[in-house]
């Protein structure tokens, strides 16, 4: 699961710090630091959500899909999108 931003450089393509990436409207828990993997694309890419509702998909077309907040439904993979959260500041981890 990638997330693009067409927009300039994303912030968090080659962050790699321990914690949770959620929501940057309601801060909804969308992806930990864990599942986060280097791919070759410029945007960050993901194994897995935190929980099976962290986000939801929409076909938009055959073969792609509109990932938003499961939670409010912000569209993800656009320009602050996503925002961090450092372990230590996690509730409950």
């Amino acid at each position: 699961m990638s997330f693009c931003n067409f927009f300039g450089g994303e912030k968090y393509k080659d962050h790699f710090k321990p914690g949770i990436y959620v929501c940057s409207k309601c801060d909804h828990q969308l992806f930990s630091s864990r599942s986060k993997y280097e791919h070759s694309s410029p945007w960050p890419a993901f194994t897995e959500t935190v929980k099976e509702d962290s986000v939801s998909k929409h076909q938009e077309r055959p073969g792609a899909f509109k990932v938003r907040c499961g939670n409010c439904g912000n569209g993800l993979g656009h320009d602050n999108s996503l925002k961090f959260v450092p372990k230590d500041k996690v509730d409950g981890q």
